[in-house]
């Protein structure tokens, strides 16, 4: 399925829905944003009796502003459709989950119920002005000790998704809890019973570094791929690199890691 919701952030996510479950919290699920569907199978596989997942996405609508429709067209509107998502999501789920084809925006007019979620994954626009009232929508959504994941918010191409994040952590109780290279996911509950049930698993031996930083005097944990071992370069290439100017050296060495990354299992954006 096409998409860059990969291994890393498929575990955290996986781990922290079935802790909530074995923890005896319940609530709905809402996604803003899901591309065609590669996080939302996921999120609707920990979907309980009586739970719903909403997801909203403009998918193939037009976007209502002119820097959103530019985005949309830029990124995602020559393979983004409803139909592409709908058959996606049916061959892994007997039902559709609830789908609001609009802008995200317009979750804010109360439709879905405060404190009504216990997960919300936010990964729609990546323009401040969006980003921002997402969050706010997923502040209302979800319940006491719920939790949010953000994409996008250290990427260099969405500086906008970083200072919707951030300002939320300073000015408006948002907790972090553990951060990924492509994901912050975060609470406005307690963040310590969620960095435990993380802690309680064996990372590392899963392929995993598990490191911790402090945001400001609160604890936080950086989960990440553990490196591999650097192949040996083969003669030919070897030669080719030492005979490169070094700028043009640099350059090739960033894009075989630019595509290294993005290899399946090595993290990437979500969706």
């Amino acid at each position: 399925m096409p998409g860059w919701f990969f291994r890393l952030d498929q575990e955290a996510f996986r781990h922290l829905l079935t802790a909530q479950t074995e923890a005896g919290l319940t609530g709905d699920i809402l996604e803003l944003g899901s591309y065609l569907g590669r996080s939302a199978v996921l999120l609707g596989d920990h979907l309980r009796p009586g739970e719903r997942l909403t997801v909203c996405d403009l998918f193939d609508s037009a976007a209502g502003d002119a820097d959103n429709d530019a985005e949309m067209s830029m990124s995602y509107r020559s393979s983004l459709t409803r139909r592409g998502f709908e058959a996606n999501y049916l061959a892994f789920h007997p039902e559709l989950p609830t789908i609001v084809q609009a802008p995200t925006s317009v979750l804010a007019d109360g439709r879905i119920p405060d404190g009504s979620c216990r997960f919300v994954h936010v990964d729609a626009s990546h323009l401040y002005e969006h980003v921002a009232g997402d969050i706010e929508v997923a502040r209302k959504a979800l319940a006491e000790d719920g939790l949010v994941a953000l994409d996008d918010y250290r990427s260099e191409h969405t500086p906008g998704v970083s200072a919707a994040v951030w300002q939320a952590v300073f000015t408006a109780g948002l907790r972090p809890v553990l951060l990924t290279p492509m994901k912050f996911y975060g609470t406005w509950g307690d963040p310590e019973p969620v960095r435990e049930v993380l802690l309680a698993r064996d990372w590392r031996a899963e392929g995993f570094t598990v490191d911790e930083d402090a945001i400001a005097g609160r604890r936080v944990l950086r989960l990440n791929n553990a490196a591999r071992p650097a192949a040996p370069q083969s003669g030919p290439r070897r030669v080719l690199l030492d005979l490169l100017p070094p700028a043009a050296t640099r350059a090739v060495r960033r894009g075989l890691r630019t595509l290294r990354e993005r290899r399946p299992g090595a993290g990437g954006r979500g969706r």
